[in-house]
């Protein structure tokens, strides 16, 4: 098992493929992308690696985290994040990954937390079909009708769907297809929609619920090592 990767949404634009058609893409950035830590079934029960992407100043760092960091040698990390990997998919420590990582036409598991849409009526939140136009409704033609029951059981049983609170929910888009990579630029185009804000933080993960691309670099795809 592989080790995923944390990456910035950009936003979203078109991609042309060699038949002359386009599809929509999202833009994921890879930025100083490093591991950072790793845990081993020795020392810690299971195993896992640990990745920091961007850089955070120094004066906004706390001291532990300031040690952690120079331990190895590290600039602090804007934000940090553990993948559970097997044994094979071990890295050492200050590697950095790249983009390559993916391959064109592979499918990934792309997690992030939603946009807020703040209070929401039933029929934006749970797509309720809304009461009729007429025959004795009047006023309340988005609303959800009737919560409850009779006398028994005499309450509203929980996790009723009702008005409320939509978005910022973490959300997992499965099996979204890779068009292709950028090394240079840091770059990963995906087919489609992942959830988050433009500027978010999304995890990009080998699919689950597909085999393994035979041409995906193991234990990972690593950026060459500056001399």
């Amino acid at each position: 098992m592989r080790t995923g990767l944390v990456a910035t949404k950009v936003g979203m634009t078109r991609v042309f493929i060699a038949d002359g058609s386009h599809v929509p893409v999202t833009v994921l950035k890879i930025d100083n992308l490093q591991v950072v830590g790793q845990r081993t079934k020795e020392k810690d029960g299971y195993v896992a690696l640990q990745l920091g992407i961007g850089t955070r100043k120094a004066k906004r760092t706390s001291r532990p985290l300031k040690g952690q960091y120079a331990k190895v040698k590290i600039e602090p990390k804007r934000k940090v994040v553990e993948f559970r990997v097997d044994e094979q998919g071990l890295i050492e420590v200050g590697a950095e990954l790249a983009a390559s990582h993916f391959i064109a036409g592979q499918k990934v598991d792309v997690t992030g937390t939603t946009i807020g849409k703040g209070f929401a009526g039933v029929m934006k939140r749970w797509n309720f079909a809304g009461l009729e136009a007429t025959h004795g409704v009047s006023v309340s033609h988005r609303s959800h009708g009737s919560t409850g029951q009779r006398q028994d059981p005499g309450r509203v049983f929980k996790g009723k769907k009702m008005a409320g609170h939509l978005g910022v929910e973490r959300v997992t888009t499965q099996n979204l297809e890779v068009v292709s990579v950028d090394d240079d630029k840091g770059y990963i185009f995906i087919k489609g929609a992942v959830p988050g804000h433009d500027g978010a933080y999304v995890l990009v993960r080998d699919a689950v619920k597909k085999a393994a691309h035979k041409d995906a670099p193991v234990p990972a795809g690593l950026k060459a090592k500056k001399e």
